[in-house]
């Protein structure tokens, strides 16, 4: 009767049908959701609360009860074993650092030994030459001076590059001449201090037999010294020299 009651007033409100159908589903779901997780909370609330009941507490001491039998006899006072010695399987030697021990003559390596004053005077000392006056020469026997004309590095820094004077035309080999034969030698000369040609090198060659005409010609070259900080200094010069033959 309640139900058609309620049916019968909705259906004279005009509320029944899908409206009303999708508060209830709202209203039911909602009520369904808040059961859910109460009923979520208090199973875990209780499983957690078991855990802690349960737990242990490890701060307070585990007490054990024994009676006088299980303990067993006390030690005797009156035998007392001593305990074994440690027996070394080796003696230990004394340390000796620091203290001198004196070496026979005969096994001293003659290598580490040091010249005696009597020695030490055996030994040529150098010889001063004089012919009056306050100039000294002083010779030190075997000793030589290194030579002060090593070869430039391939570049030197210049303040100004050293000036061909004199240019020679090299020679064109009379073999070449005969077989037709052109080509270009690029040639490196060392060039010293006072602009004079003190080796020339080969860099590259078409053709071998040009190699010792054009090193003939360099080595006639003439240039300006090279200057740096104010001095002349050596240096290598780059000289191209080509082979045509002149047609008639």
């Amino acid at each position: 009767m309640a139900k058609k009651k309620v049916a019968q007033s909705t259906v004279a409100q005009g509320q029944y049908g899908a409206p009303l159908l999708k508060r209830l589903a709202q209203k039911y779901t909602g009520v369904g959701l808040a059961i859910a997780i109460a009923v979520h909370f208090i199973g875990v609330g209780a499983y957690w609360g078991a855990q802690y009941l349960n737990r242990e507490d490890e701060s307070m001491p585990t007490v054990r009860v024994l009676t006088y039998s299980e303990l067993g006899p006390p030690p005797s006072i009156m035998n007392q074993q001593a305990l074994p010695k440690i027996q070394l399987s080796t003696p230990m030697a004394k340390p000796n650092v620091g203290i001198p021990v004196p070496v026979p003559d005969a096994q001293v390596s003659p290598e580490q030994t040091i010249a005696t004053q009597e020695q030490l005077s055996k030994i040529a000392g150098p010889v001063t030459q004089g012919t009056g006056g306050d100039s000294v020469g002083v010779s030190m026997g075997d000793f030589k001076v290194p030579a002060s004309d090593a070869p430039p590095p391939d570049f030197v820094p210049v303040e100004k590059e050293p000036q061909i004077i004199k240019q020679v035309t090299p020679k064109y080999p009379e073999l070449a001449q005969r077989a037709g034969i052109e080509g270009r030698v690029i040639v490196k000369i060392w060039v010293d201090k006072d602009g004079k040609p003190h080796k020339a090198i080969v860099l590259k060659s078409d053709a071998q037999i040009f190699d010792q005409a054009a090193i003939d010609a360099a080595m006639q070259y003439r240039f300006t010294p090279a200057i740096m900080n104010h001095g002349p200094v050596a240096v290598w010069v780059v000289i191209p020299f080509t082979f045509r033959l002149q047609k008639q």
